[in-house]
């Protein structure tokens, strides 16, 4: 007979506390909602993490598994990751007939089309389920001319070998005549920079012509600041570009990105990255931020970025530093923890980066420095990887643990609300919570 008493064995974190045991949803949203697929992070390999989610969605409800996709495209502004967990779930019984379902809201770009499939054939070459061909077929519909010419790339996959493989129906003669286009190699040429810039004409000219006629995506107008600079476009129209900017698929963290590839153009990103924190609702209450600052934060985000972990907990930090409108006070800790002007916009990064020198993680000995420092405090907010030497007591009045890595074991739940994600919505998180308590 089994014995049915017995000890739960202690689990860590990788700098030695002892973590908290989740169960198996609360694990696929920690590694999921902070996961650029296949990037190794500072504690763990992209491969054990891409593998962990894969072996934890057949534990969690296929409705469940279907959100935390959504999810994960939606408000948390990731594009990979949700493609693999689409994938997993059209191998497994249980949750293969919410597939179509799934590929229909997290594909929002053609090429991704063509990504998921390369997704799906990683390990070997298998045929597509009726689910996928359903998923594909009705995202294919969404995209128009413009969106199909853009992302129509010449990869291994292409975007005509989908639509054969889906075998998709027009929605009317127009859609039908489009796609005979994209079969018979025949799409217009569309007007992006990509193909502006190859065309071979002036490249301050072009570049000037696509920031007047609002025709750069945020994205590539934040990628390529520098290379703007450099041929002499003015600098008005850039700050025009930048007012005028989208910022709706934007993660915070790139408006870190463009100030550091474009300095002088700081006073001009900056309020374009406080657009992000427009959408969201003020909060209420004396608040204290705690922003880990340790060695791990310091890794990069991807192998070919230079933006790092402590770079996204920053910038929510900015924003956060904008929607809390009562006493606000700002603290970041290592193996120490101190106090530190509470700036706005990128003020408040390099406030944060250079009062202390990153060493190992001590967040239980933090947040008894905040709560001596600020016993007013009624909401703790700490942004952090997680892996910390010691666990923190639990938090007086409300706390909150932003996770913004997806490493396997973590600190920050029991009585701590845990959020993961670096993306602004986990922000807006804490304001449905409180408004339901």
């Amino acid at each position: 007979m089994a014995k049915l008493n017995t000890k739960v064995p202690q689990i860590h974190t990788h700098e030695g506390a002892v973590a908290s045991h989740i169960n198996a949803e609360q694990q696929l949203r920690r590694s999921v909602m902070s996961c650029l697929l296949w990037e190794s992070e500072f504690y763990e390999d992209g491969q054990s993490i891409a593998g962990r989610i894969q072996n934890t969605i057949p534990l969690v409800k296929p409705e469940i598994v279907a959100q935390i996709a959504k999810d994960a495209r939606g408000p948390m502004k990731l594009r990979h990751v949700p493609l693999l967990i689409a994938r997993t779930m059209a191998a497994l019984p249980k949750h293969k007939a919410l597939v179509a379902n799934v590929l229909a809201d997290i594909i929002q770009r053609p090429d991704e089309l063509a990504e998921f499939l390369a997704i799906y054939w990683k390990e070997k070459k298998a045929p597509l389920s009726a689910q996928v061909k359903k998923g594909l077929a009705r995202s294919f519909q969404k995209f128009d001319a413009y969106a199909l010419s853009k992302w129509n790339k010449d990869g291994a996959i292409k975007l005509r070998d989908v639509l054969f493989l889906c075998h998709a129906k027009p929605k009317d003669e127009a859609q039908a005549a489009l796609w005979k286009q994209l079969v018979d190699g025949t799409l217009p040429i569309p007007d992006t920079w990509e193909v502006a810039l190859s065309a071979g004409n002036d490249k301050k000219t072009t570049w000037e012509r696509l920031l007047s006629e609002n025709k750069l995506g945020a994205l590539a107008l934040l990628r390529n600041l520098r290379n703007m600079q450099d041929v002499g476009v003015d600098r008005e129209i850039i700050k025009t570009g930048l007012e005028q900017m989208k910022v709706d698929r934007v993660l915070p963290f790139r408006f870190i990105a463009a100030a550091k590839y474009a300095p002088n153009l700081e006073p001009f990103i900056e309020p374009a990255m406080l657009k992000c924190a427009s959408s969201l609702e003020k909060i209420r209450g004396n608040t204290a931020l705690l922003v880990d600052h340790s060695v791990s934060m310091r890794a990069p985000i991807s192998q070919r970025s230079e933006i790092t972990r402590f770079d996204a907990a920053g910038a929510l930090g900015i924003i956060l530093r904008e929607i809390c409108i009562d006493d606000f006070r700002l603290f970041t800790f290592s193996d120490n923890c101190v106090e530190v002007a509470p700036r706005r916009g990128f003020a408040m990064i390099d406030a944060v980066k250079y009062i202390i020198n990153p060493q190992w993680t001590l967040l239980g000995k933090a947040v008894d420095f905040v709560y001596s420092k600020f016993p007013e405090c009624e909401r703790l907010i700490v942004i952090t990887d997680e892996q910390s030497a010691d666990k923190p007591r639990d938090p007086q009045g409300r706390g909150y643990i932003i996770n913004v890595a997806s490493a396997q074991n973590g600190i920050g739940y029991g009585a701590w609300n845990h959020i993961d994600g670096f993306s602004e919505a986990v922000l807006d998180y804490i304001r449905v919570f409180e408004s339901t308590e």
